[in-house]
């Protein structure tokens, strides 16, 4: 018997394309079919005895008593393993998405795909492709064991999902992971500070934008994008560099930036918002003000913050000129904080009212922006809800 824990995007994929499982989640709560013959189960009816394999959906944290009680367990990487293509993986905290999505542009041509946390499980992908580009996910690097990248690209990696992973520590175990597996021959794109890592890939190590073009010998003049999205392009050049000894400068800067990350839009008066939805942890919201700085900045903060300290989000604004606006479920931690370092803060606690509150007090020549440094589940069903119900609010102004 051959088992899925959790009836998700990627784990549904599975069961479409192979059919078979007998799938495990909270949902089911009585024995049922779906149109594919998979046998659908509340977890309880789980018997490790009887199952060879475990497949488990990526976001399914490691304390779940499926988790717990399997044997035979591997990651949706892990199950495709030998279907594989040359993959590229790219990881880190911040930019994954970006980065996957400039790659993909850049090497579309050569017979590429994108795939992983960027939209399409893997179960989905054309395996007669000649590259899969993977962004990749902590939770599913913590159950992957066999499978491993020909080319890993790790972004920064800064405390996030400290809840899910159970402390830091665990969380950057996770995204180092791919480089025990990988083998002579390969490359890994990495930030310094993990230098001596052991890998048996060729590592090229960063310190920051300027230092990775400087060692590619990309010159920054001809890119477009500042910071945040410099680096993301810097690496995505980078890849292609390794793999075809090709610059894309033009194809890189006609990359658009996706929405819900640094959207700029207007509203009737004419007043900037910026829709930063998608920065659910600190160091993207710190980056998103670093962007906007040099004007007065009305900051929606809050939501669900994983269990991270947000004391260093706080000392960074400390000497910044912000005016605060606190939602979601630790809105009274971000309103206490916000007292503790003499800033303005309203308690808002939903978007709508920050919306409203921050009309009264937005001028010409400041900034209106949500970049919440916290995930959005407590009050949303997506980053994108959050960032669209943002948007829509401000034009009904």
């Amino acid at each position: 018997m051959k088992s899925i824990f959790g009836y998700g995007k990627t784990t549904k994929a599975i069961a479409k394309r192979f059919g078979g499982f007998h799938i495990y989640d909270d949902k089911f709560k009585e024995e049922s079919k779906d149109e594919f013959g998979n046998i659908l189960l509340p977890p309880s009816r789980f018997d490790p005895a009887k199952s060879t394999l475990e497949i488990t959906s990526p976001g399914i944290p490691p304390s779940n008593p499926l988790i717990k009680k399997a044997t035979n367990l591997i990651s949706e990487y892990d199950f495709f393993k030998n279907d594989m293509p040359y993959t590229i993986w790219i990881s880190g905290t911040n930019g994954k998405t970006t980065t996957t999505a400039m790659i993909g542009e850049l090497l579309k041509d050569k017979g590429a795909v994108t795939g992983g946390n960027i939209g399409t499980p893997l179960a989905n992908l054309d395996k007669r492709a000649k590259m899969w580009i993977l962004e990749t996910s902590s939770f599913t690097l913590h159950y992957t064991n066999l499978a491993a990248p020909n080319l890993y690209v790790l972004l920064p990696i800064k405390p996030d999902h400290i809840s899910w992973h159970g402390s830091f520590e665990e969380y950057e175990k996770a995204k180092l992971k791919p480089l025990l597996k990988m083998r002579e021959g390969e490359a890994a794109i990495i930030p310094k500070k993990y230098e001596d890592f052991p890998t048996n890939a060729f590592k090229i190590v960063y310190e920051s934008s300027e230092d990775l073009a400087k060692y590619m010998k990309i010159d920054l003049s001809k890119i477009d994008f500042k910071e945040p999205f410099l680096l993301d392009s810097i690496l995505a050049l980078s890849v292609e560099k390794i793999l075809f000894d090709t610059i894309s400068y033009e194809k890189i800067n006609a990359f658009q930036i996706g929405e819900h990350k640094l959207q700029e839009f207007y509203d009737s008066k004419n007043r900037l918002w910026v829709n930063d939805s998608k920065a659910t942890n600190i160091d993207a919201a710190i980056e998103a003000v670093k962007r906007y700085e040099n004007r007065k900045i009305h900051l929606i903060l809050g939501g669900d913050d994983k269990g991270v300290d947000l004391t260093r989000l706080f000392e960074f604004l400390k000497d910044r000129d912000v005016e605060i606006y606190a939602i979601g479920s630790n809105a009274k931690k971000i309103d206490s904080l916000s007292s503790s370092i003499g800033k303005k803060v309203h308690l808002c606690k939903t978007l709508d009212k920050a919306i409203k509150e921050i009309d009264k007090n937005l001028q010409k020549d400041q900034v209106a922006l949500l970049s919440p440094a916290a995930a959005s589940l407590d009050q949303f069903k997506s980053y994108a809800q959050r960032g669209e119900l943002f948007i829509k609010g401000v034009k009904e102004l």
